[in-house]
């Protein structure tokens, strides 16, 4: 009898922690802008990223934080001189705070955040006919967004505008990026 009620009390203690914390893998795609007005164009790019992510509940308020890898791709040129299309990868983190704004009962709810977000890339790479552009490797970024869970699944839209100046020079070229993702929680 005692190993019946101990490990019943095992079984209601993880559905407990599994509510408050979850883990899980994301996948994501995103549309990189540069932003600027020191080239006469610039055309934005996709790329991919992946990331784990670990969630705290508290009510309707929650903190999540990623650690991954991503991609951005971008290009821009100045009008006689020529054209850099810039492919930028690497270490991806995000802190993220939110608030559960309509609550789906056991099936999910629908969420709106803001965070953090820093990138070190570790391979810069510039396509152009003239010479090599030096590009900044760290980059910081806030964000906002809305997101929605569905069963395990989640779904979140992002916005990540950029605060560190990539262009060491005396340009300005900032990131903004378009960011979805599908995350699944393990717990």
């Amino acid at each position: 009898m005692k190993k019946f009620i101990l490990a019943t009390l095992l079984c209601i203690s993880v559905n407990g922690f599994a509510q408050l914390i979850q883990v899980g893998p994301q996948f994501s795609t995103n549309i990189t802008s540069v932003i600027t007005d020191d080239f006469s164009s610039k055309s934005s790019g996709t790329g991919v990223g992946f990331a784990g992510f670990a969630r705290v509940n508290l009510a309707l308020f929650y903190g999540q934080g990623e650690f991954g890898y991503a991609e951005s791709k971008f290009s821009v040129s100045q009008t006689g001189i020529g054209e850099t299309e810039y492919d930028l990868s690497g270490t991806d983190a995000t802190l993220i705070a939110g608030f559960k704004i309509i609550p789906l009962g056991k099936l999910g709810n629908i969420r709106i955040f803001a965070g953090y977000n820093w990138k070190n890339y570790s391979s810069i790479k510039a396509n152009n006919n003239l010479n090599f552009i030096a590009l900044e490797r760290n980059n910081s970024s806030f964000l906002g967004g809305v997101g929605v869970d569905v069963w395990r699944l989640t779904f979140d839209y992002r916005y990540l505008a950029g605060v560190t100046d990539l262009d060491p020079s005396a340009r300005s070229v900032k990131t903004g990026v378009s960011n979805f993702s599908l995350g699944f929680k393990f717990l």
